[in-house]
């Protein structure tokens, strides 16, 4: 019988994981879901996702596809595979996509955020997906330094050593949207674009911070973007904060 394409809506802490790809002795967010399809559909099944998560990363809205060998509803795969699968990871929803459909290929867009806090005391569950910076954090810095990367740049600078993009677009993104925001002691950092080198965000959040606590000046950022041998490295922020939220794609 003819196989279907399904897509799946997954979240996942990321802390248990050795990232979202495949490795030969490591938990990871793709091996435990295939070992899940595995056992559903009795015969292997490879699933391939929007985004490849760092070790340690989040997902509240990663995308993936696998093309299904039996004729089960959508709800029913949901229901099988969240029966099935550890307790970190869920799949929020399952839709049947066009043969040619493809999470990552066919992606537009991705969002990230990243959480801060600044001297806060956290409920421990909070601790697990928020970056404790033990400095005060100028915000309005923090607006001009993120200002700094909205729009179309060579992010070559932010990405992690070795990472030197791919295609003819190499390591040129577009950043479409860049927010902060506020509440209290307690910051969140969001931003929208066309894609994400490997990296990226926690490069620009840890430059981010050495703006925020006056370390470096926003104008730095900018420098950074036009030359990534100006002045030091951005730091990288470490991967707990981070929570991939959402995948684009054009409506179906």
């Amino acid at each position: 019988m003819e196989s279907s394409r399904l897509a799946l809506k997954v979240s996942y802490l990321g802390g248990p994981f050795a990232g979202w790809q495949r490795q030969a002795r490591a938990r990871t967010v793709q091996g435990v879901l295939e070992q899940a399809l595995e056992t559903l559909y009795r015969r292997p099944v490879s699933v391939v996702g929007a985004g490849r998560t760092d070790a340690g990363v989040h997902a509240a809205g990663q995308v993936a596809h696998f093309d299904a060998p039996l004729p089960i509803p959508p709800a029913g795969v949901v229901s099988a595979l969240n029966s099935l699968l550890p307790e970190d990871v869920r799949v929020l929803r399952a839709w049947r996509v066009p043969a040619e459909f493809h999470a990552r290929r066919s992606a537009l867009g991705k969002r990230y955020s990243y959480r801060l806090a600044c001297g806060a005391v956290l409920p421990p569950w909070e601790n697990l997906r928020r970056w404790q910076v033990n400095h005060s954090l100028d915000a309005s810095a923090l607006a001009r330094g993120l200002s700094a990367v909205l729009g179309e740049h060579d992010f070559a600078a932010f990405a992690l050593s070795g990472h030197s993009g791919r295609g003819v677009r190499g390591t040129v993104r577009v950043v479409t949207l860049a927010h902060l925001r506020v509440r209290g002691r307690r910051l969140d950092i969001v931003l929208d674009g066309d894609g994400f080198l490997r990296g990226m965000v926690r490069r620009i959040v840890g430059g981010l911070v050495e703006v925020g606590r006056g370390a470096q000046p926003p104008s730095w950022l900018v420098a950074l973007l036009l030359d990534r041998r100006t002045g030091p490295p951005a730091p990288t922020a470490p991967p707990h904060g981070l929570t991939l939220e959402r995948v684009y794609y054009r409506r179906q």
